[in-house]
């Protein structure tokens, strides 16, 4: 069994934990296919409107395994969505995306907490981002790939379920802050949706086209 598959799907089951003890489980869809089993878990909460967690398991027919995770505040609220995503092959991750991407407000507590967390990681580089996604994500963005071991393993590790305890635990203060945000929620979906590497991946794994469109526009980033 890879360590590296292990150690992710313990992250998988820390979100799971952390949102069965903070909300109410609203969709519970598990896929068990010939050469795939996928599966798409939500929940809502007082603290948060959407959280959603899906995990595509192709290790036994492709050797790899991709989880996405992303919670919304209420529309009534001024904070980030929370974003994590990770495919990873026995051997090494070959791409995570981590940020808490802003829903058109020019700040917010958690988007200066993350920017101070992701300060501290001394293997981060800057890159590049297409149009679309600097339309969406924060100035912070994490975004790693090929790591197999060693300290960039361990803060992505330690990283990610940090970050999302913080955020569940503090993403409420800002509730009621601003009137109606679906215009800036749907736009981060709407952008979330024009990144190709999504449903190119996907197929990688392999889903079919039917599956793909359902996960990304029903469950990955259904728009309100």
């Amino acid at each position: 069994m890879s360590e590296i598959w292990n150690r992710l799907i313990d992250i998988e089951n820390h979100y799971i934990d952390r949102f069965n003890e903070t909300g109410q489980q609203m969709l519970n869809d598990e896929y068990v296919e010939p050469n795939v089993n996928w599966s798409s878990r939500s929940w809502t909460s007082d603290t948060y409107r959407l959280a959603n967690i899906g995990v595509v398991d192709a290790r036994e027919s492709k050797g790899l395994w991709m989880m996405h995770c992303c919670v919304f505040p209420h529309m009534e609220n001024t904070a980030p969505i929370f974003g994590f995503d990770v495919v990873a092959g026995k051997n090494k991750i070959t791409g995570c995306f981590h940020d808490f991407s802003s829903t058109g407000f020019a700040s917010h507590p958690l988007i200066e907490w993350f920017g101070h967390e992701v300060s501290q990681l001394e293997w981060r580089k800057t890159r590049e981002l297409p149009e679309w996604a600097q339309r969406i994500f924060s100035p912070y963005i994490i975004a790693a790939g090929n790591v197999s071991n060693g300290d960039e393993l361990e803060q992505i590790i330690s990283m990610s379920t940090r970050n999302l305890d913080h955020y569940i635990d503090t993403v409420g203060e800002t509730n009621g802050e601003c009137t109606d945000n679906t215009k800036g929620q749907n736009y981060y979906c709407e952008n979330q949706k024009l990144n190709p590497h999504t449903p190119r991946v996907m197929a990688t794994l392999g889903l079919s086209e039917e599956q793909i469109t359902f996960f990304i526009e029903q469950c990955m980033f259904p728009e309100a």
